[in-house]
């Protein structure tokens, strides 16, 4: 019982709660660990693939974006010329 402390019934002891809390220690920086190498192989993919494309991802962004504008200018137009302007 020298291990063990009573608190209204409920005994714990205190070695195998200390060396649970260890491993869980040891656990979580090893989880940690290999999440970060996870992330940095990730990186290390990604970067690789972005450099293989044609077209930076920045110049294909930029085309889409005045490509949509076109678009939606295009349909107002549109919409302009079927429903007459409302000045």
């Amino acid at each position: 019982m020298a291990n063990q402390n009573v608190f209204g019934g409920f005994q714990v002891n205190r070695s195998l709660l200390a060396g649970g809390a260890v491993l869980t220690g040891i656990g979580a920086v090893l989880g940690l660990a290999g999440a970060a190498m996870v992330g940095v192989a990730l990186a290390s993919a990604g970067r690789g693939w972005v450099q293989q494309l044609d077209t930076p991802p920045s110049a294909l962004a930029s085309r889409t974006l005045r490509e949509a504008k076109v678009a939606s200018m295009a349909g107002w137009e549109a919409w302009r010329a079927e429903h007459g302007s409302s000045n």
